[in-house]
């Protein structure tokens, strides 16, 4: 099954070169947070629209290959008001999970 990251490209960059992804979500890390935010295929346009409107430059979408990772993603509530799950992993994301990019550009706050 394929999970969802929407990364800052310079966050990504620095994964290329460290062999992991250590960002949980816009402006937290996994220090941070404890976990990195993943989405579901139906998902990431909506936090796309939700937490990256205002971002005035290209985003990347990662697409990861669960059964790449080392542990399986935990599904959990990401929104009590709705009860709406999302995967987290509680460990970096490490690169080779990703199995594609696709640059996503501004506006972010638009309907795909």
């Amino acid at each position: 099954m394929t999970i969802y990251h929407l990364a800052e490209p310079e966050h990504w960059e620095r994964a290329r070169e460290t062999g992991s992804y250590t960002q949980s979500t816009r402006g937290r890390t996994f220090e941070d947070e404890g976990f990195v935010h993943c989405s579901s295929a139906a998902q990431w346009p909506v936090v796309r629209r939700s937490f990256y409107a205002d971002v005035a430059t290209p985003l990347l979408l990662l697409e990861v290959d669960e059964s790449l990772l080392p542990e399986p993603p935990v599904v959990e509530v990401g929104n009590p008001e709705t009860g709406e799950t999302f995967p987290h992993l509680y460990r970096p994301l490490p690169v080779s999970a990703v199995v594609g990019l696709t640059e996503l550009l501004p506006p972010h706050d638009a309907r795909d």
